[in-house]
């Protein structure tokens, strides 16, 4: 019988998201603990090795770490297995590139760039709000961050943004009907859409029905929805990666590849 925490992850056992093949050991870098849970997160070492293409092995990853060139959120991180996750913004200073962590269509993190000015904040959604010690107001959100005598308007469901530099919410998106959502789990992982309604249903998952930009119709569990935008045509308030959340059938895919391919013919 063990005894402590794991620390080792089998390759074949490793989340499909990360796209590890099998051939090339036993064994996958186990995220460490931290703000996003083991399933959902990206190693840093995958990001760099097998995303980026900066290090070819783990040793040039692990160099590049501990020579402080690698902020999640504005912070220097030097743990080769840090949890990056949703929303997360990586820069890399020395070459002047910043990414976040957005989900494709696939349900895949995107290696997605973004500008400078983008990098300055983040969106957070809210997942616990109470009260702490002296009747002191708190929220805290999906990634881990805790916010102190908030606004009283700022409820569960709701998304804030805030300045990653000063800590401060300049934001804050309600979760009503109208408001641009990203999925963020389940089988409509990554797609983006308006919500058109909402189902409540006590003591089981309140259901959202969501449209996207092309009309196809979809439903989610609410707890799967973050709230990117105010919606009624207002523009969401993180860029999107490839494709803008719309899926697309495998006909569509492979008609789209055809018109590609013979427009550069």
């Amino acid at each position: 019988m063990g005894r402590g925490p794991k620390k080792h992850l089998k390759r074949l056992n490793a989340p499909r998201h990360w796209m590890l093949d099998k051939l090339s050991g036993s064994y996958a870098p186990r995220p460490t603990a931290g703000p996003h849970k083991l399933r959902e997160s990206l190693p840093l070492i995958i990001f760099l090795r097998n995303r980026l293409k900066y290090a070819l092995t783990g040793r040039e990853a692990l160099l590049i770490l501990k020579d402080r060139n690698v902020l999640v959120d504005g912070k220097v991180r030097t743990d080769i297995k840090f949890p990056a996750g949703f929303m997360d913004v990586i820069s890399l200073p020395k070459v002047n590139e910043h990414y976040r962590l957005l989900f494709d269509v696939k349900g895949r993190y995107a290696v997605h760039a973004i500008k400078a000015d983008e990098a300055k904040f983040k969106l957070g959604k809210v997942v616990k709000q109470s009260t702490g010690d002296k009747g002191v107001p708190y929220i805290v959100t999906h990634d881990g961050y805790t916010f102190r005598y908030h606004d009283p308007a700022i409820k569960v469901g709701d998304t804030i943004k805030y300045n990653l530099e000063t800590s401060v919410i300049e934001n804050h998106l309600k979760f009503e009907v109208g408001v641009q959502v990203m999925v963020t789990n389940g089988r409509n992982m990554g797609r983006v859409g308006t919500v058109t309604s909402r189902e409540r249903h006590p003591g089981s998952f309140d259901v959202v029905h969501v449209k996207d930009s092309i009309g196809n119709q979809f439903a989610t569990r609410l707890s799967n929805t973050f709230v990117i935008g105010a919606g009624a045509g207002a523009k969401a308030l993180v860029t999107l990666p490839k494709g803008k959340g719309v899926k697309l059938t495998i006909a569509e895919e492979r008609d789209r590849r055809l018109e590609k391919a013979k427009a550069t013919a």
